[in-house]
Formats: structure tokens, sequence, C-alpha cells
């Protein structure tokens, strides 16, 4: 049994000093002076695979997209390109750009974006290969008058949707009305534009959500349910993507996705079915395969509370703040064994903002001037969300083998 609900073969404390991927974390921190994110390909490799693995045995077809907006360094995406194991999800020009550059071909790359301009139009239109998933409406007609005739998808919204912990913020899909996709009300509106110009819906899509975990997963196959419903008047689509949105542990309380009851979902719902299954997962793949180490600057008693400051924000990985999706914050070398001298304390950023703050009221190890703190699960929705507010927006990355 673990000491540390995080702890795993490949991250875990030896001889006092946290390894993460074979590698001392505190030793590369150094190395860099400033904020480092650190990525781990192997780490990458294994969540791709029990992915695949997972769907494996649905008895269906399959694909997986990874989705970029979750992290979109080069190193990395040249690395799951190489593999062959998986294309990859965009949701912008640039980013389609970005894929080719790194090896991805037109044919492995899965557009869904939302606000799509002509000028966005254009640029995607221009690669045969890709497929596209139709946010709108008004979409599906500026590409019936710019190509006629085209396959397309349609991203659909369920009406039904779940995220992490039931967060309102995660969720694309449910009570509430959102911007994303096509709802049943304009569900004939949207089948009339297609024929009207003549475009051939091969692929149906829907996103419901992001992070959920087992609690949720019973509205996720309602959602599901709904999502597939739409089939009825689709008889040329041959694949449904079924977004991403898979969760994985961020507090102690929480429980790894248990994939064999997800499948077991997909293989229920698309029994009998002649479909291929695509998945877009970014999260799953990359968050828990990621770190970001800051430097302690300053550790300080105000009034009552023990701040612990470090040297990055939250503009360089906004998701706790934004999400309320945490970063469990490590020491890397901490001192002595003993838990007694352990404190609780407040981990604030060097942003002059008062939502700048790590964690709070966290059990931490004695820590100095000097010192490192890891912050896990930051490999996803991090780097990619970063911002140069304050100026300080400066941080390295290595993916490590």
């Amino acid at each position: 049994m673990s000491e540390f609900w995080w702890e795993r073969a490949d991250l875990r404390y030896e001889s006092g000093r946290l390894v993460f991927a074979g590698c001392d974390a505190a030793a590369l921190a150094e190395e860099a002076d400033g904020p480092l994110y650190l990525y781990s390909a192997a780490r990458i490799q294994a969540n791709l695979d029990r992915v695949a693995a997972a769907l494996d045995t649905t008895g269906c077809a399959h694909r997986i997209y990874y989705a970029m907006k979750a992290n979109r360094n080069p190193a990395l995406l040249a690395m799951l390109a190489m593999t062959g194991r998986c294309g990859i999800d965009i949701c912008s020009p640039r980013e389609l750009d970005h894929a080719l550059a790194q090896g991805f071909g037109a044919d492995q790359i899965s557009f869904t974006g939302t606000g799509v301009s002509r000028r966005d139009l254009a640029h995607l239109l221009a690669h045969d290969g890709l497929t596209i998933n139709c946010d709108s409406i008004g979409m599906i007609r500026r590409i019936g008058e710019q190509t006629p005739g085209r396959a397309i998808g349609i991203r659909v919204n369920p009406a039904r949707g779940v995220g992490y912990g039931d967060s309102e913020r995660l969720t694309y899909a449910g009570a509430r009305t959102t911007k994303f996709g096509i709802y049943r009300e304009q569900w004939g509106e949207a089948l009339a534009v297609a024929r009207q110009y003549r475009l051939r819906v091969t692929s149906l899509h829907f996103h419901v959500g992001c992070g959920y975990l087992n609690d949720q997963l019973e509205s996720w196959e309602a959602a599901l349910a709904a999502g597939l419903s739409f089939l009825d008047d689709l008889p040329d689509v041959r694949v449904v993507n079924i977004g991403g949105g898979l969760g994985l542990p961020h507090r102690a309380t929480d429980r790894p996705l248990d994939l064999a009851l997800w499948a077991g979902l997909l293989r229920r719902h698309f029994a009998g079915r002649t479909l291929e299954i695509a998945v877009e997962p970014g999260d799953y793949i990359v968050k828990d395969a990621g770190m970001l180490i800051l430097g302690v600057t300053n550790v300080e008693t105000k009034r009552d509370t023990l701040f612990v400051s470090v040297d990055g924000g939250f503009n360089l990985h906004p998701e706790p703040v934004f999400y309320d999706l945490p970063c469990e914050p490590v020491a890397c070398a901490p001192r002595g064994a003993d838990r007694a001298t352990w404190r609780d304390c407040t981990i604030a950023g060097n942003i002059n903002e008062a939502l700048d703050l790590w964690a709070e009221d966290v059990t931490m190890p004695p820590l100095e001037e000097g010192d490192f703190i890891a912050f896990l699960n930051a490999g996803g929705y991090g780097a990619a969300m970063s911002s140069d507010h304050c100026m300080r927006g400066a941080f390295q990355e290595i993916l490590l083998d």
C-alpha cells in the first residue's frame, strides 16, 4: 500500500526524493532555473494503450483521436504521430497546421470547432482528407456554399451531459443551453441545409463533458443513448465520435475510471450496429503524465496562515482556478519523514491577483526558500492554456523517455 494516494511505479519517493519517469525531479528543476513542465513519454503511451485495449473489447472498429488542445508540445505530438496508434483532434486552423507539421496526415485529423469563420473554413477545406464536424447550421451552410457534395460530420447536442464531480463548468450539454452542437429542435433544419447542398453526413459527433469518473457513468450512458438517437435520420453515417472527457483522479477521494465498465457501455449501445467508434481523449492521455515544478521563494506566516510562495502562478496552469481541477502539490525533497512536523499551509503563486492560489489548507512537510514543489496532474490543459499575464509566462518543457 502506497503512503501517498498518487504514488505509482513511475512516480514515487526514492531515498527521500521525488522520482518521475526514472528522473530526479528536483535535480531537473535546478538545471531549469525557473518553472518546468515534465512529461513522461512512457506514461503517455501506457495511457493510450489502456484506452485502445478497452476499445478492443467493444467488438467494434474504433479509432482514437488525441485532443491536441490538452497539450500541444511539439515533441509530445511528434512522438504520438510516430507511434501510429492514434490520430489527432483539432479545433482551429493553426492546430491543423501544427498537427501536419508534427507528422499527422490530413486523413488522421478530425476537426471539431465552434464559431468557425469563413476564413477558418477556407483553410480547413483545402485538405480533402480532413474530417470536419459541423457545430452549427450556419457552418453546414457555409461548407455547402464552398464545397457542395462534400462529406461532413455533424456535432449534435443530446441535452444530456456530465463532468468531473458533476461540475456545471465541465458539462458541455445538459439542462442549461450551451453553445455546442445542434439540438433536436433544430435538427430538421440542419438536415435540410445539408440536403440542399448535397452534403453527405458520414459521421456523427457529440461531446458531453470533461473529467467524468465512475460516479458519473450512469449520466454519461444516458447522454450516449441520447446522442445515438440522432442516427435514425443518418443512413450514411459510418463513424460515431463520442468525444472525450474521460477523467482521472485529482483528489485522494477519487477513484480511477473503470475503463472495462466504460467499454461495456459502448459494447451494449453499439451492439448490432456496423459503425466505427471514435473517441477523443486528451486529459486521459497526458494529464497524469505531466507535472509542473516550481521553486519556493518565501515561507512566511501572515496572521494565522502559513503562506508558501512559489515562482509561478495560475497563468501557467489555469485549470485549478477555472475548473476546480487541482494539481496535487508534492515536495520534491521533503525534510524528514516525521509527519508530526508537517503543517497546513496555503501555496501562493507570484501573480498579483487574489485568485492566484495553488492550494489552500494543504498539509506539507517543512519547506524553505530554494526547495521545489511538483504540482501533479499538470500534463493536460496547463502549458496549452498558459498566458504571459504580468509577463510571468516563461517556462520550460521536457519530454522524458
